[in-house]
Parts: C-alpha cells; structure tokens; sequence
C-alpha cells in the first residue's frame, strides 16, 4: 500500500515513544515481521543500526547544517543494501532520553526540534511520526520511575501537573514541520487497537495477517482468557475490527491479569483528588488533539 513516489525519495516512518507507553513492543512485533515485510518493500533494520547515528547527527545539527549526501550516507548505512520504498524506525529517545520528558510544565520539549532536523535532514522524503500519549497522572510517575530521589522532588517541585497538554506537543511539531503527517493513540487503548498500530505503521491493509498481533494481549490476559480468545476468533472469523475490539473487552473484562492493568502511583503530594482531575483533563485533551489539522488519533 504505497503512494506514488520518486524513486529517489522513501516513506520514513518514525515512532517516537512515548517513553513508559511501548517497552519496545511496537520494533520487536515489526522485527517479528521483518522477512516477510522486505517481500513487500518494506525494511525494519534492528535498532543498532540507527540509533547512535540519529543520536550523532541531531548533535552535529545543533552547530552545523547537514551535508549534501548526509541523507544518502546516513540510508545507506541504515539500509545496508536492502532496497526498499517504506523504512520503519523506532525509538523512545528520538525526542531526548527520559530525563528531558519534563521542562516546567512542557511535555517533550525537544520535539519540535527534532521534527524540524528530521525534515531537514530527509527534505524530499516523505516523513511520518506515531507516537502513543499517556494520562500525565500515570505518564509523569512512570516517566520519573528511574530517577534519582533528588531528580523527583526537583521535577515535582517545578511543575504544575494541571498545566501539562500532550496537544501542545503536536501544536509544536505541526509548526516545525507542517507537512509531517502525525498519528496517535492513548496508551489506555492500546490492546484494543495493538493489531490496527501495528498495520498503519507498517502500511499495510487492514485485515493483513501479521505475527505479534496479540502480543500485548497475552500479557495482560490470563493462559485460560487468551485460550477461549483464539478459539472464539477461530470460531467467527468474519468479525469487523470493530467487533473485534468489543470482543478483546469483553474478554479483558472477564480474564485480566489484575497485576499487569493496576497501575501504582507514588509521586509526594498527588492525591487521588488530583488524579481524578489530571484524567479528566486528558480526555479533553485527547479532544483537543482530534481537532489539530495533520492529526490522526486511532481510537476504539
């Protein structure tokens, strides 16, 4: 499911995080998929092959602009010698590591930057950007989870949580670089939507048969739950992805792993007042994210 394109430029799809919402799952489910993808033009080189040099080269941008054949030198050694039309990259860290989540009340406060040094280090290919998003109340503690004691009453000290906006992170982005197309999806509605995250990133059609559509599933269902799931789909194999997702909730409802859906917050001062508040903040956020031009939120 390709566009038209010059044959000198590429799909370049980066997934950019966000940090305590993937574990990785997003590259490991494409690596799963990574001989039967390149039949279809379509390349997930292992991260060693990228990540130190986006590192590298988002450093030297900060002082000097890119060369001409930086592009072609930095695909070539991505690449090394697979042809293909659509590249998938993933890193949680493209937007800085985790310590440079938070500034104030700004959530990634270096994406705008790296958005804009993406497009200009591929100006005539054709970027994209997923990114998951989560409830600041269990997305700022968990981000915070392997900090320094001292690091966490910094951050906590110097921040209003009621101020921070995932849609003024893409507000950011879009301005930086309008012609970058952005998707998203919460994180709380990520085993209902893992299979369809999975195909629009990789560019495929709906329904497409891929390995690792479930993983996620099995993680946080139990053996006997995941058992009757397969069976039940084997069963009614003409279901919609809408019913689908009716169907995972039901089974959820019925078979989840109590341990792997609670989530603990432990930040000095956040009641349970506050993240009531927080949450209810985030679903009009997520609204508001809906309403950004160039957005796309997948949602249930």
């Amino acid at each position: 499911m390709f566009s038209e394109v010059d044959q000198t430029t590429m799909q370049i799809i980066f997934h950019t995080g966000a940090h305590a919402t993937d574990d990785e799952r997003l590259l490991k489910c494409m690596l799963y998929n990574k001989e039967a993808f390149g039949k279809r033009g379509i390349a997930v080189p292992g991260p060693g092959k990228y990540r130190s040099l986006f590192k590298d080269a988002f450093a030297a941008m900060e002082t000097v602009a890119p060369s001409e054949d930086a592009r072609d030198v930095l695909i070539d050694a991505i690449l090394d010698d697979e042809v293909a039309d659509r590249l998938l990259l993933s890193n949680a860290h493209f937007f800085g590591s985790q310590r440079f989540v938070l500034d104030g009340d700004t959530l990634y406060p270096l994406a705008d930057v790296r958005v804009r040094q993406l497009r200009e280090l591929f100006k005539f290919d054709q970027l994209e950007i997923y990114m998951a998003i989560r409830n600041p109340a269990t997305f700022v503690p968990a981000a915070l989870s392997t900090a320094a004691p001292s690091r966490i009453r910094e951050i906590t000290a110097s921040i209003n949580p009621l101020n921070l906006r995932w849609s003024e992170v893409f507000q950011r982005m879009r301005t930086a670089a309008p012609d970058v197309p952005i998707t998203v999806w919460c994180n709380e509605d990520t085993p209902l939507l893992w299979g369809q995250i999975m195909r629009e990133f990789a560019g495929l059609e709906h329904g497409t048969k891929m390995t690792g559509g479930f993983s996620l599933l099995s993680d946080i269902m139990s053996n006997e739950g995941m058992t009757r799931f397969r069976t039940y789909l084997h069963q009614h194999p003409e279901l919609t992805e809408m019913q689908k997702r009716r169907v995972i909730a039901a089974f959820l409802d019925k078979y989840a792993i109590d341990d792997e859906v609670e989530e603990e917050l432990d930040l000095p001062g956040w009641t349970a007042e506050l993240v009531d508040e927080l949450t209810d903040i985030y679903d009009e956020d997520v609204f508001a994210i809906q309403r950004i031009p160039g957005v796309t939120l997948i949602a249930p």
